[in-house]
């Protein structure tokens, strides 16, 4: 059965997609700890990150890493990284911009018109 990560990548369940390329998929999480709370994922579906193979471990870095750099730009925050590996049984890195009131488990609840205009602030765009 497919992750809920997959479901999303396939385009079965909506999300507010900010980064896509060949091998990894980025988007705003629903339950966001902080504005701007974005997901990063493998396409390939493993459960744990060390589970990946070399090609797409690094594939799912290199856009931690960019998308990390274009958060902090865009935001003008530090962005934190999350590995947790207990909520979804999916490769994922979440990336928080930090905002000083940041904490574990809090969910800002924002509504759909809110994620769309954080989407929109936050999305990649590849030249």
């Amino acid at each position: 059965m497919s992750s809920i990560f997959t479901k999303i990548i396939n385009g079965e369940i909506p999300c507010y997609k900010i980064y896509e390329d060949e091998k990894t998929f980025a988007f705003l999480d629903i339950h966001p700890e902080t504005r701007g709370h974005t997901l990063v994922v493998p396409k390939v579906e493993v459960d744990k990150i060390y589970e990946l193979d070399d090609e797409n471990y690094q594939a799912l870095m290199a856009t931690v890493k960019k998308l990390s750099a274009h958060l902090e730009k865009v935001t003008g925050k530090r962005t934190l990284w999350k590995v947790v590996g207990t909520d979804v049984p999916h490769a994922h890195v979440h990336l928080e911009p930090f905002d000083g009131t940041w904490f574990h488990g809090r969910d800002l609840g924002f509504t759909p018109e809110e994620f769309e205009t954080i989407r929109k602030e936050l999305e990649y765009k590849q030249i």
